[in-house]
C-alpha cells in the first residue's frame, strides 16, 4: 500500500530508516553535553543547539514539567527450578489489592510452558543470595503473578530488586546488558517515586547546575509522575492507528503542579513538557476539559488531531520508528515537520534513542 502524506491513520506514516550506527550505546560523561535540534513549528525551521542552550531558548516565566518517576532494576535473570532452563523476566508492578495484594506482576520468556506453582531461581548480583519466586497466577496480557519466597516474601519489592534486578535497558542498547554506571545514568537526577520499567529519557539530560541556571533566569520547574511501562515503547500494532491498544500506566499530577501551571498561564509563560511521559500525564489530567489534580491509570493515546490543553512546548529524545511516541510527537508538531526534523538529525549524525541527543519543539 502506498501511504499518502495525509494518511495520518496509517502506522507506516510514522516509520523511518534509522541507521543502526546512530543508536547511542553509552551515555555521555556529561549529561548536559547532548546536542539539541530545535524545531520551530510556526516557521517550519530548525536550529542546531545544545542542552546547555535551554536557558537562552526559553523565556522568564516559562515552566518546565518533569516526570519524577524512578526506574527500578526491573530486569530479572534466572532459571526454572524444575528444569534448570534459563529464564528472563521484567518486573512491572506489585498488585495493589485483591487476592494477590503485594505480589509481583511480571512478563517473562523461557523455553517450555511454566505452570502455576512452579518456582524460579533469580540470579542475584555479586555479594547477594539468590531469591526464589513462585508463579501463583496469570495476569492480563500474558503476564505472570509471582511471589518471592522465604525472607524475601516480607520485604518491599524495591529492596529485593536492588539485590536481584538489573537496569532495564532497552534491547537496542547492548542487547539490554547492564554495565558499570548504568544504574546512575539511566536515572534522572530528580527521580523520586519508584515504579518505572524504563527511564523518561528526555529528563536524563538535566543536571543540578542546569536547573540552577534556569531558575536564576526565572524558568521554574514542577513535577508529575508517570510510571513508564512496556506499553509506552511497544511498536504500533496493526496497519492502522485504530488497531493499536494502549496499555494503562499509573500517573499523578499533584495540586502543586496544577497551581504552578495556573500561575504560568497568568504571567503569559509557556508550559514546557520534559518528555512524552510528562505530556501524557498533563493531558490525562486535563482530559475532562480543564486541568485539575489527578492520579490514576491512563491509556491516553495522543495522535494527530488531539486537542492539547496544557502543553505549549516539548523537549524529547529521538524515538524508535513506528511507535506511539512518534505518533505523539507528530500530533504535537505535524507529521511532515517531524519527519523533516528526523531526516535533518540523521543527516547531521545526531545520537539517537534513549542515551542519545534531544529535540526541542517550540
Amino acid at each position: 500500500m502506498i501511504v499518502m502524506p495525509d494518511d495520518l491513520d496509517a502506522a507506516s506514516s510514522y516509520d523511518y530508516a534509522l541507521p543502526e550506527e546512530l543508536i547511542a550505546q553509552e551515555p555521555l560523561a556529561d549529561r548536559a553535553a547532548a546536542r539539541m535540534l530545535v524545531v520551530h513549528r510556526a516557521r517550519g525551521s530548525f536550529d542546531h543547539r545544545g542542552i546547555r542552550d535551554l536557558p537562552s531558548l526559553l523565556a522568564p516565566g516559562d515552566l518546565l514539567v518533569v516526570n519524577d518517576t524512578k526506574v527500578v532494576p526491573a530486569r530479572l535473570v534466572g532459571r526454572r527450578a524444575a528444569t534448570g532452563g534459563s529464564w528472563e523476566g521484567l518486573f512491572l508492578r506489585t498488585e495493589a489489592e485483591g487476592l494477590h495484594e503485594g505480589a509481583w506482576v511480571l512478563v517473562a520468556q523461557t523455553r517450555g510452558r511454566p505452570a502455576i506453582g512452579e518456582r524460579i531461581v533469580l540470579t542475584a548480583r555479586d555479594g547477594f543470595d539468590a531469591v526464589h519466586l513462585e508463579l501463583v497466577d496469570r495476569a492480563a496480557g500474558g503476564a505472570w503473578v509471582a511471589r518471592p519466597c522465604g525472607t524475601a516474601a516480607d520485604e518491599p519489592a524495591e529492596a529485593v530488586l536492588q539485590r536481584v534486578g538489573r537496569v532495564p535497558l532497552p534491547g537496542y542498547i547492548r542487547d539490554g546488558i547492564e554495565r558499570d554506571g548504568d544504574r546512575d545514568r539511566y536515572q534522572t537526577v530528580f527521580a523520586r517515586a519508584a515504579g518505572s520499567a524504563a527511564a523518561p529519557t528526555a529528563g536524563l539530560h538535566f543536571t543540578e547546575p542546569l536547573f540552577e541556571q534556569l531558575s536564576s533566569q526565572g524558568i521554574a520547574h514542577a513535577r508529575v509522575t508517570l510510571h513508564v511501562g512496556l506499553g509506552t515503547f511497544r511498536p504500533l500494532g496493526g496497519e492502522r492507528l485504530d488497531d493499536h491498544v494502549m496499555h494503562a500506566e499509573w500517573g499523578e499530577c499533584p495540586s502543586e503542579t496544577v497551581g504552578a501551571i495556573e500561575q504560568t498561564r497568568q504571567r503569559g509563560g509557556r508550559v514546557v513538557a520534559v518528555g512524552t511521559t510528562a505530556v501524557r500525564t498533563l493531558e490525562s489530567a486535563a482530559r475532562g476539559g480543564t486541568l485539575s489534580p489527578w492520579s490514576g491509570s491512563t491509556d491516553l493515546f495522543i495522535r494527530p488531531g488531539f486537542p492539547f490543553r496544557v502543553v505549549d512546548a516539548l523537549l524529547t529524545n529521538f524515538h524508535m520508528p513506528r511507535t506511539t511516541l512518534m505518533v505523539l510527537v507528530s500530533a504535537f508538531a505535524s507529521r511532515d515537520l517531524v519527519m523533516q526534523a528526523y531526516a535533518e538529525a540523521i543527516r547531521e549524525r545526531y545520537r539517537m534513542l534513549s542515551y542519545g541527543d534531544a529535540m526541542l519543539i517550540l
